[in-house]
């Protein structure tokens, strides 16, 4: 990555709290117990040593329990640091030493084990959480027919529903989009929102700046409809959004959808992601073709997180057509994708991604990014470069960030497919990984984004016309670029001096 006009963008050893305060950062998405052991261990992590580059973290869920059926995403209690982590004063102290703390806001479910809904089951009308949970009848009061049950969107095989007992002996059939036991919330009833607001401002209180709202695509059930991004979500989200606001978070939407309803939530809202960058950087990296990434950077939200992959893999359906509506790429050109990376990861992938009801392609890729390009160092930086380079926020996933491999292992003893890319690095791999060309060179580009003042200016795309892209940040006489060539799989970057 050589820098031609000056400052050399290498890792040092410049302490968290040394470095110039900066609002172009970029973020790390981890889980405290993979990547540090603990919250204490992850601070230690980012504020110490060659990993204080970044300007904030976003800690997957560390609420009681954090290892349950779905990795944190089914608290039993949503407002409990689990004790085995830590406590809330090991979130402060990650605000307290420069960090931005993002954390999840599950918004569709809670898991059946907690206190809220066993309550309701023994106690029925009678329960004070009486209504906070979602019922076959509270959406089809006057019964459901074939047609309108099965029009539901669900990103599971099966029927979103589980037939849960009642103390006085009565079934009631609970809706679980999710696992049987996540348990929806019926988030238009007041005791739903309640509760909602309450973890709020627990999260509020306890030092977290930005709650991303996971899942909130499904939050809302609306008969006659398929219940997924419906003119009612959005409604949602805006309400949720300033219930947020009150309690002083900013508010990050996790959705994976079309990216015309990315648009429309990111109009009213302040964070979305840009699930669409990864699988349109990969069909580029793959066919030296730029025009949709060209045009993509035209047109996309620009209050957006850029990613390349996530805890949840590498999104490929926010690219693609939904309903009527065409996509960036067509039904071949995410085929693509999925070959491209099964051929690369030696069919791993392919056994790791599966599709969901009524989908003929999976969501995502289910790998890392470093495995789908075949493990090509190059390529890899070249892609980081490029999301780093792309207006918006970047969030770099902590398997990325040391630019991990496949974990088949973890993978096939789980059979959960997402786990391969969910690696429970020890010190010594994370010592060793920071030894690594690849890693060392990363870091230097995430420091660049985050100290550059280029990067507080205006950004500029241009193309050649044969695989190349030049994205250009200037800000006076400061000035970064890349030169990202996607049909050789090579870049060059460019910084001005900035006299540091």
């Amino acid at each position: 990555m050589p820098d031609r006009e000056g400052t050399d963008y290498v890792v040092g050893s410049m302490s968290h709290t040394d470095r110039p305060e900066a609002r172009h950062g970029v973020h790390l998405l981890a889980y405290a117990d993979r990547f540090g052991g603990d919250l204490a261990g992850l601070r230690r992590l980012l504020t110490e040593g060659p990993l204080a580059v970044f300007e904030g973290v976003h800690v997957l869920p560390f609420f009681t329990p954090y290892d349950g059926a779905d990795a944190g995403f089914d608290p039993v209690d949503h407002t409990v640091v689990d004790p085995r982590l830590g406590d809330w004063s090991d979130v402060q102290a990650m605000r307290d030493g420069g960090l931005d703390v993002t954390a999840d806001v599950i918004v569709n479910h809670v898991s059946a084990d907690s206190a809220e809904f066993r309550d309701w089951l023994a106690r029925g009308a009678d329960s004070p959480h009486a209504g906070m949970f979602l019922t076959f009848d509270t959406v089809f009061p006057e019964g459901g027919t074939e047609a309108g049950i099965t029009a539901f969107y669900r990103p599971r095989a099966g029927l979103p529903f589980t037939p849960y007992q009642m103390g006085d002996g009565t079934r009631r059939l609970v809706w679980t989009t999710f696992l049987p036991s996540q348990v929806d919330l019926d988030v238009r009833h007041p005791v739903a929102r309640d509760h909602l607001v309450r973890v709020m401002g627990t999260l509020a209180e306890g030092g977290v700046r930005t709650v991303r709202l996971d899942a909130v695509g499904y939050a809302v059930k609306t008969a006659g409809t398929d219940s997924f991004m419906t003119d009612e979500t959005l409604s949602f989200v805006e309400e949720i959004t300033a219930l947020a606001h009150e309690q002083g978070l900013e508010v990050l939407v996790e959705v994976h959808a079309h990216h015309s309803q990315q648009a429309a939530v990111a109009a009213r809202t302040d964070l979305v992601y840009d699930f669409a960058l990864p699988p349109l950087l990969l069909h580029a990296l793959e066919t030296g073709e730029t025009a949709r990434l060209e045009e993509w950077l035209r047109v996309r939200p620009q209050n957006a997180i850029t990613v390349l992959d996530t805890h949840d893999g590498i999104g490929v359906v926010d690219a693609g057509p939904a309903r009527e509506w065409p996509g960036l790429m067509d039904d071949d050109d995410m085929r693509a994708v999925f070959d491209a990376a099964a051929r690369r990861t030696d069919g791993e992938s392919a056994r790791a991604s599966t599709a969901v009801a009524w989908a003929a392609l999976p969501h995502q890729v289910n790998s890392t990014f470093y495995s789908v390009l075949g493990e090509d160092d190059e390529a890899y930086l070249l892609a980081r470069a490029f999301q780093l380079f792309t207006p918006g926020r970047p969030q770099v996933y902590y398997v990325g960030l040391l630019a991990g491999s496949n974990d088949v292992d973890l993978f096939r003893a789980t059979g959960v497919g997402r786990e391969i890319n969910r690696h429970r690095y020890s010190t010594e791999e994370i010592e060793a990984a920071l030894d690594r060309d690849v890693v060392r060179r990363q870091l230097g580009l995430i420091r660049a984004r985050g100290e550059h003042p280029a990067f507080a200016g205006t950004f500029a795309c241009a193309a050649d016309g044969h695989g190349v892209l030049v994205l250009t940040w200037t800000r006076g006489e400061h000035r970064a670029e890349l030169r990202a060539d996607l049909a050789r799989r090579t870049f060059d970057t460019t910084f001005t001096a900035t006299g540091a």
